[in-house]
């Protein structure tokens, strides 16, 4: 079985959610944010450790308010950098040299399925780099940042949305990542840095499901999601006394 790391960049500002305390920390459906998310992967067999990169500056106050889940979770906290880079890199940077595979994922993407996480492990397994998507099904815009006009309308063919994880073989990303000083592009996620070294990446299916948290929207959709979920869950495990009054006839 090949072995996988896990690495949870959440030490962004959140500046775009607002509000006092960061994204990841807040309770959604009675448990953070990080913990929906890491929880995915941590009971994992194939999963080796779970990686929480968080701020310096909030390293006491995680540990005070979130000790206890992880004193019994297979997860390690690690600081984070001035930029998202940096914080993945110095998470990178405890991954054991054993573990063949790198698992990037959102911290505050906490409804990613199994079966998704199934799927996207696979595919990296077979082709050395996956994330999950999904196809842009909405009409594009080119829009003026000043005057708010639109300038162009956009071909959506062939355009995905990219979502987490992201999947790479662990000496694939370390390459990347010993280059990272050298691109001067903007690098928007982890994938489009493999990309730019000459590593493909394959496309996995997503879910639209599969929400990041930006928004205070994305957060109430999120709560949304969660409670019909688990009023679906409820609704099946009542009894069906109908057909087991059947059943008990037979």
């Amino acid at each position: 079985m090949a072995r996988f790391a896990v690495i949870l960049p959440a030490a962004g500002r959140s500046s775009r959610f607002g509000g006092m305390e960061k994204k990841p920390f807040l309770s959604l459906a009675g448990r953070p944010i990080w913990q929906r998310s890491a929880e995915q992967f941590w009971n994992r067999d194939e999963v080796s450790k779970v990686y929480i990169v968080i701020a310096p500056e909030d390293r006491d106050d995680f540990r005070r308010r979130f000790g206890h889940l992880l004193a019994f979770s297979n997860a390690e906290v690690v600081d984070g950098g001035a930029e998202r880079w940096e914080s993945v890199a110095n998470a990178l940077a405890r991954i054991p040299t054993d573990v063949e595979f790198v698992a990037i994922h959102d911290a505050v993407r906490p409804l990613v399925s199994g079966s998704l996480i199934d799927a996207v492990f696979r595919a990296a397994q077979q082709h050395g780099a996956a994330m999950l998507a999904i196809p842009v099904a909405d009409t594009l815009k080119h829009v003026d940042a000043t005057t708010h006009h639109v300038t162009a309308t956009v071909s959506r063919s062939g355009l995905w949305q990219a979502q987490t994880p992201q999947v790479f073989r662990r000496d694939w990303l370390l390459e990347a990542y010993a280059q990272r000083h050298t691109i001067t592009a903007p690098i928007t996620d982890d994938a489009q840095l493999l990309e730019t070294v000459g590593h493909p990446v394959v496309v996995v299916p997503g879910s639209p499901l599969n929400l990041k948290i930006t928004t205070k929207a994305d957060f109430e959709l999120a709560e949304a999601i969660l409670a019909a979920r688990a009023a679906k869950s409820r609704s099946s495990s009542e009894p069906r006394w109908g057909a087991f009054d059947d059943e008990a006839i037979w």
